[in-house]
């Protein structure tokens, strides 16, 4: 019947009460709960006042410290949010905080960081009694570690208000906790003392408590504090100043704020430094702010993980939003975002990536695409095709070099997400412009080697129509490392190409690359040769292999286990070894001298029946071809570091007129035509030395049948000619001669089909093309061994011999 006025009271409180926080029971009037805002999820810490446990008489000082508190306002007092009060119970809420005892018990830094974060603590509770002491004309007169508290951003804030009193107030309250009673100054029970007090005096003493405690754990007994072994050497003579006996002699809290900013005191370090400028960041010009954002990446690794999600990044993310901070904010705001959750993520930094990368400043489009590899993971593909493509993609045309040379790498990291269209389509149509037309020889390179670094994500027939065409092409161009790249290109994206395309296109192109006047490209040139030649001599051995030897060819999406076959993870010392599988114990009896053959590489993989469309290629280590060059004083590898292609020192640099590489020699200056015969060496003279009357038999015979159109999108394949290098003797970088920049397999004169609409029957074609070669190959393996077997029995023939 009377129900309803004994309800209970915290069902007017907006905020639910949760479990008890142990720590203050028997160090405050207040007990302390976790709360959490009724409705919403937001955390709140929640004090509460029962008389029921508490002497009535403590109620007007609780009452007070409620009205005091709510209209202390500084960033590092405790911050009031709301309370309410009945007869029995007085509840006080305030932002979510962890009493500083239990928050450094659970502190988890390594010491650098921990010293850092100690030092910004002590120096926010100096400055909240400076803005009580001087700017208030208040006493704290309760300052140690049961009065301090830290929220979720790591900021300590100052509480335990019971005790505040004026300055002007000539005497020293006692405490309502006897256990507190360790933390008062010596004057309290010297009336003589007293007299000459400061209006600091009692918080200064109380703060050299509180540096003890920090270091030392809680104080029990007073005479503790003549022990400072483990205070820092920087904080020596301030802690016995503060401790003075003498309250005239303690100094006041600005000056310590003042001495301690100095160069070399305690408050002065980059996280503090960092904290404050971030803090006054509204005023501070333009100026200052691009210094202060550009020298703070480095510095974010040294600080506290909770002050950088929770305090350094919302202001980072608030200046660049409202403020003029502009681009110099995104390298730290993006590196900070690692420590956000995902749903975090979507909600803070996606929306801000988006708006970026609308902007017309070429300074943040630089700086959003040298970051992109930091956020491109937490972008989803829609938003990638959707929302951020298009722009990027105006920076394949952009008039900026630099922008152009980024926009290209920028789609390393954006084409696992690109769709069809965007990735098969515009990409590539861009990269034919680009190779073809850039005046920036860096720019030319870096679009091979992106090329090259993305072919699996291409569609597999788009993949057959463009790379070899695209690679044959850089391979003409007149800057050198242009014409490495694309020899590079080929040899890290073998597993692409038929084997037809590799004895009728690849090979001629590479051999034209032989009398290169470059060293290190005739280097990659002849390492590339013999991997080809040594895939094609296994595949001439056992026919069996060529399956397994294609099966990547035809593959829609890149396996994991093709990761190692990838560029990235591509070195020169290796290069033959890469072109070939690794070879099972079945191959191995039925070849068991192939590792010893000179001119055959050692490893070559039998792919088992579950496995065939995903076969590997693996980086194996340096065969018996490479154990050669190395006997030889091979030293091409000096030239330039192929260990790392993924260095960003291996990209064209067009800053630098494009040069990818330190050619030795005398670069390309007066390089004659690599096409041409050595000196001294006319036309073969073929009747004189008998080469055109001996009789191959069927070798000569129907060539052109050997290589067959295996798949209908291959309408590039008719137009193999060779290369062939400019004629003039000054290779430019920015002197190109377009005559030779548009090749016989222009991927830009002929646009990219659409894929047939009936794959099953085009699948079908392939099949019936692949079993009718085989049978052909079969046929004229025995036909050569039969006439191998009989040269033999009619012994060696003498070079330029005529055939009786």
């Amino acid at each position: 019947m009377w129900s309803f006025f004994s309800r209970d009271p915290s069902k007017d409180f907006n905020f639910e009460i949760g479990e008890l926080v142990p720590s203050l029971e028997d160090k405050s009037v207040w007990n302390l709960h976790k709360g959490k805002k009724k409705g919403s999820n937001e955390e709140v810490s929640v004090f509460v006042f029962d008389l029921k446990s508490n002497p009535e008489s403590q109620l007007d000082v609780v009452k007070a410290a409620v009205k005091r508190l709510k209209t202390l306002r500084h960033p590092s007092i405790l911050t009031y949010i709301d309370s309410l009060e009945s007869e029995k119970v007085l509840y006080l809420a305030t932002e979510h905080v962890d009493p500083l005892k239990e928050h450094l018990e659970k502190l988890s830094l390594d010491a650098p960081q921990r010293d850092l974060y100690i030092a910004w603590g002590i120096f926010q509770i100096t400055r909240a009694l400076s803005f009580l002491n001087n700017d208030g004309n208040l006493r704290h007169n309760n300052v140690n570690i049961w009065s301090v508290y830290v929220n979720s951003s790591g900021e300590w804030k100052l509480g335990g208000v019971e005790y505040v009193s004026s300055t002007q107030d000539s005497t020293l309250q006692f405490k309502l906790i006897s256990s507190l009673d360790v933390y008062s100054p010596p004057e309290k029970n010297d009336p003589s003392k007293q007299r000459n007090m400061t209006k600091c005096s009692s918080d200064m003493w109380g703060l050299g408590c509180l540096i003890w405690e920090v270091f030392n754990g809680p104080l029990n007994v007073q005479s503790s504090l003549r022990n400072p072994d483990k205070i820092p050497k920087q904080l020596g003579s301030l802690y016995f100043e503060l401790l003075n006996t003498n309250p005239v002699a303690r100094p006041n809290p600005a000056d310590v704020i003042t001495r301690c900013r100095k160069l070399g005191g305690y408050f002065k370090n980059d996280l503090v430094d960092t904290l404050l400028f971030l803090e006054e960041i509204q005023i501070k010009d333009k100026t200052e702010k691009n210094r202060f954002f550009s020298n703070l990446t480095p510095h974010l690794d040294n600080f506290p993980d909770n002050v950088c999600k929770h305090k350094i990044l919302p202001q980072l993310i608030t200046a660049f939003e409202y403020g003029d901070a502009g681009s110099a904010v995104l390298a730290p705001m993006f590196k900070l975002g690692r420590l956000l959750d995902e749903a975090e993520y979507q909600k803070k930094i996606v929306p801000c990536v988006v708006k970026l990368f609308v902007s017309n400043d070429r300074a943040t489009r630089s700086r959003l695409l040298q970051q992109l590899e930091h956020f491109i993971g937490h972008l989803q593909s829609s938003t990638v095709n959707d929302q951020i493509f298009p722009q990027v993609a105006h920076g394949f045309m952009d008039t900026n070099p630099t922008i152009r040379e980024q926009t290209v790498k920028s789609v390393i990291h954006l084409a696992p997400k690109l769709n069809y269209n965007n990735l098969n389509v515009e990409v590539l149509r861009h990269f034919s412009r680009l190779q073809a037309k850039d005046d920036q020889g860096g720019i030319r390179t870096n679009t091979t080697v992106c090329l090259g670094k993305i072919a699996p994500h291409l569609h597999p027939q788009i993949r057959q129509k463009v790379l070899i065409s695209a690679f044959i092409r850089a391979m003409r161009d007149p800057f050198p490392p242009a014409r490495n790249a694309g020899v590079l290109a080929l040899a890290a994206t073998q597993q692409y190409y038929l084997l037809s395309e590799v004895a009728s296109r690849i090979l001629p192109a590479l051999c034209y690359l032989t009398m290169d006047p470059e060293k290190i490209v005739r280097d990659s040139v002849f390492r590339t040769i013999k991997g080809f030649l040594g895939k094609l001599e296994k595949v001439s051995e056992d026919p069996s292999l060529r399956e397994s030897m294609e099966a990547d060819v035809n593959t829609a999406t890149p396996s994991l286990s093709n990761a190692a076959a990838t560029w990235a993870g591509w070195a020169v010392t290796a290069v033959t070894a890469k072109f070939y599988r690794s070879q099972s114990d079945t191959v191995r009896s039925l070849n068991p001298m192939g590792n010893k053959m000179l001119s055959k590489p050692g490893s070559l993989e039998q792919p088992s029946s579950s496995s065939i469309s995903t076969t590997t290629s693996s980086v194996t280590s340096m065969t018996s071809l490479e154990h050669e060059d190395a006997s030889r004083g091979n030293d091409s590898v000096s030239d330039y570091d192929y260990n790392n292609w993924d260095d960003n020192d291996n990209w064209g640099d067009i800053e630098t007129g494009g040069q990818m590489v330190s050619s030795s020699g005398s670069g390309c200056a007066g390089s004659s035509d690599p096409t041409s015969p050595p000196s001294g060496s006319g036309p073969t003279n073929k009747a004189a030395d008998g080469w055109e009357n001996e009789e191959w038999g069927s070798l000569d015979e129907e060539p052109e049948q050997e290589v067959e159109a295996t798949s209908p999108l291959e309408t590039w394949s008719s137009s193999d000619k060779a290369p062939i290098l400019p004629d003039n003797k000054s290779w430019s970088p920015n002197a190109i001669d377009h005559r030779h920049s548009q090749p016989s397999h222009n991927w830009e004169d002929h646009e990219f089909e659409p894929l047939e609409e009936n794959p099953g029957a085009n699948n079908s074609k392939l099949e019936e093309a692949r079993k009718k070669r085989e049978e052909k190959r079969l046929m004229r393996q025995k036909e050569l061994e039969a006439r191998r077997a009989t040269r033999q029995t009619t012994g060696p023939m003498k070079l330029g011999a005529k055939k009786i």
